[in-house]
């Protein structure tokens, strides 16, 4: 579990100084095909469902390699 921990803080890290560093990099979160965005006068509703499931499917890959 500590290792596990330590290499999600690792990757926070490194998504952080992306971030910050290279803002446009990741422009393209939450603007894919699949992603409902609803704006009205009274508020805004942003539901990335696309954008999570290619998250979900990166990290799985990466899980399964490091637990190999």
């Amino acid at each position: 579990m500590g290792r596990g921990l330590i290499i999600a803080g690792l990757l926070l890290v490194g998504v952080g100084l992306l971030l910050h560093f290279a803002p446009g990099l990741l422009s393209w979160f939450g603007r894919l095909p699949g992603d409902i965005r609803i704006e009205s006068e009274n508020g805004r509703v942003f539901i990335p469902i696309t954008s999570m499931i290619l998250i979900s499917l990166a990290l799985t890959l990466i899980l399964n390699l490091f637990n190999r």
